[in-house]
């Protein structure tokens, strides 16, 4: 993977770095694993806006995700490593013994022609899905359940990975990608490899116009408002804004919001850093 950094020959091309997109293999996607998106431009079933800064954008379409890799032992031929708009990790095509079709997060590294599979008969090797109980200590992981069999939910973003620390009982160890170490049931799957894309922090937009085709909407700064519409609105001439928070009050640099009774507390062994 790698990225490119545009001529200038407009001033927006000037700072735009892009993606090589060196991995992609195919611009078409499987039509049977595409579903609709339906936007709501930020408005609730009353037509109200209810999320700031959402509207416009390129239309998209889904694609059908397997994040479960619950097909046991059944080995499947990675076809293609595709582009998703919806999300930044770049997603691998896989065909199984028997003819059914999937899309999966790719792994960094996989490739066209590998082979990959899930359950008890998997190997610790890139793009394999394995319970947390069968992968050595001290690997590369991603994809990872929180409770068996609900689906991946953690380190599934470009670029992101944990690591698998230690084992004891029916719990498990993981360092995340936020830096906390938590506790996770030894019975959840992940997938061995880090997320492809890693280049995907170099990405620079170059002009505004490229965030409207992402759906994003100009947003004001709290400080350019009046009183009534920010807590940090107002006052005479330039004024700094005071302590920095949220439009309900919320302070924000390190307010921590979350609850003390949470019932997975137990569960965090180091909070992330600050």
């Amino acid at each position: 993977m790698s990225v490119r950094k545009l001529k200038p020959v407009t001033p927006a091309q000037r700072f735009r770095v892009v993606n090589g997109f060196d991995a992609i293999t195919t611009d078409k996607p499987e039509k049977s694993l595409l579903a609709p998106n339906k936007r709501s431009g930020g408005r609730n079933n009353k037509g109200k806006m209810t999320a700031r800064h959402i509207g416009g954008g390129h239309k998209k379409r889904y694609r059908i995700i397997d994040f479960k890799r619950n097909k046991f032992d059944v080995s499947a031929e990675v076809k293609s490593i595709e582009y998703d708009p919806n999300r930044s990790a770049f997603i691998a095509l896989v065909e199984y013994t028997d003819g059914e079709k999937r899309y999966i997060i790719a792994p960094n590294g996989l490739k066209v022609g590998q082979h990959v599979i899930s359950g008890e008969s998997a190997t610790p090797e890139i793009g394999n899905a394995l319970l947390l109980s069968n992968i050595p200590l001290g690997t590369i992981i991603s994809c990872i359940e929180l409770s068996p069999g609900k689906g991946a939910s953690i380190a599934r973003s470009a670029g992101s990975f944990a690591q698998l620390m230690a084992r004891e009982g029916k719990f498990a160890t993981v360092k995340l990608p936020s830096g906390e170490t938590r506790m996770i049931l030894v019975n959840c799957s992940a997938v061995i490899g880090a997320v492809s894309n890693s280049d995907h922090q170099l990405l620079v937009s170059g002009k505004a116009g490229r965030s409207r085709w992402l759906g994003r909407r100009p947003r004001t700064r709290p400080v350019a408002m009046n009183p009534v519409d920010h807590p940090m609105g107002g006052g005479e001439g330039r004024a700094s804004g005071g302590h920095p928070r949220s439009r309900n009050g919320i302070p924000a640099k390190g307010y921590r919001t979350r609850s003390k009774t949470k019932s997975s507390n137990k569960f965090i062994i180091e909070r992330r850093k600050k």
